[in-house]
């Protein structure tokens, strides 16, 4: 059984086929969030440790921290921002991190603080990504996110993506990291201007899980980008990923709608042992009277954040 183990100092967590589904917090990253870079780069990491202790208590399994407040000169500003950032967080939590970043020098930067075994966040089947990422997993014995796009960009052909996919996973082999550690984006396209986006990934999760054995992940709102009532869309999206292999996402678990999606899939995919996680949580559960308003929600990155990566990833040095 594949499992991909993550850790903090004090608490290890697995992600893997036979695991709850493992809920990786988008909040800290100032990719599409203004005011968030500028208080990052004014020294000021109040929202910073408020989404951290937030998305914790909202349930999220891992934190993902991305420091990329500029595309100006990001290998001078990006790798003491991330240093400084992880250590602010993993000394306020105790979840594994995920160290988020298309600087290599930021990655490296973050692997030399970060306690635990951090899953890093990420690589591309770019062959300098490949040269550049695959070494420091080897060194730092960590596990990484490999990204299904590569120097032809990202191709809307679900078999490109996969063929991508298992280029990444046969070079790590080549350096001695083992399927196991690799967790495989394989790329959610907005349904809203791509109308076969859910079937291609549910088609190419079941791939990834039967013929390559990896564990996948994804940036979960991406599906729902540029639709009215996202949520909606977005906790429909979860169980149907989960049936279909997918074992983590990178996502905002301060939307109550989508967690308790994350928290059904896993009583009915039988990782809730006895329900015993959906008893605790919702045991003295009181649904909302009738017509009255849906709760306001912080707004989020979204669609934007993994898109606005990408464009980084493809054009940062390494």
């Amino acid at each position: 059984m594949t499992r991909t183990v993550v850790a903090s100092a004090t608490r290890e967590i697995i992600i893997g086929f036979d695991q709850p589904f493992c809920v990786i917090g988008e909040r800290i990253n100032p990719t599409g969030r203004k005011k968030l870079a500028a208080e990052m780069i004014a020294g000021n990491f109040d929202t910073v440790e408020a989404d951290a202790l937030a998305q914790v208590a909202a349930g999220a399994t891992m934190l993902d921290v991305n420091a990329g407040v500029t595309a100006v000169n990001p290998n001078e500003t990006e790798p003491p921002l991330m240093v400084k950032t992880l250590e602010i967080v993993q000394g306020l939590v105790d979840v594994p991190l995920s160290i988020d970043s298309s600087v290599t020098a930021a990655i490296e930067a973050g692997l030399r603080v970060a306690k635990g075994r951090p899953l890093v966040n990420s690589v591309t089947g770019e062959e300098e990504k490949l040269e550049a990422i695959l070494p420091l997993c080897k060194k730092y014995d960590v596990p990484v996110v490999a990204i299904s796009n590569d120097e032809t960009g990202i191709s809307e052909d679900p078999d490109v993506r996969f063929a991508v996919a298992k280029k990444i996973v046969e070079r790590a082999a080549d350096y001695g990291i083992p399927a196991h550690d690799i967790v495989v984006d394989p790329l959610v396209m907005p349904i809203g201007a791509m109308g076969t986006a859910g079937q291609q990934v549910f088609a190419l999760l079941r791939r990834l899980r039967e013929e390559l054995k990896v564990n996948t992940t994804c940036g979960l709102s991406n599906i729902s980008f540029g639709l009215p009532h996202r949520h909606g869309i977005n906790a429909a999206f979860i169980p149907m990923v989960v049936a279909s292999g997918m074992t983590s996402a990178i996502m905002n678990p301060c939307r109550p709608q989508e967690m308790e999606a994350v928290r059904a899939a896993n009583v009915l995919a039988g990782h809730d042992p006895n329900c015993g996680e959906w008893i605790m949580k919702y045991r003295d559960y009181t649904p909302a009277a009738a017509g009255a308003p849906a709760a306001t929600e912080a707004p989020s990155s979204g669609g934007r954040r993994r898109g606005g990566r990408e464009g980084r990833r493809r054009s940062a040095s390494v």
